[in-house]
């Protein structure tokens, strides 16, 4: 039984070798299969940094800080 899995094993490696030799055609990685995606990339000469205002900052989180606390009320149950 364990020469059949090593044999199947065995089969496994050379039909992913060969697949990645290209005899079952090119991997999708070999070319540019959307011409227009280089084209449509963002340039980065032509971005622009603009500050952040006091208004904008307030909706971001502050990365490392304390947790605020939550805006819940709470009170005993009644018995």
């Amino acid at each position: 039984m364990l020469r059949w899995l090593i044999a199947i094993l065995f089969l496994a490696n050379m039909l992913a070798f060969v697949t990645v030799r290209g005899v079952f055609g090119p991997t999708p990685l070999a070319g540019a299969r959307e011409p227009n995606h280089l084209n449509r990339q963002i340039h980065p000469e032509t971005l622009k940094v603009q500050p952040v205002s006091a208004a904008e900052a307030a909706d971001l989180a502050v990365v490392g800080g304390p947790a605020p606390a939550p805006a819940i009320s709470a009170s005993e149950l009644p018995q």
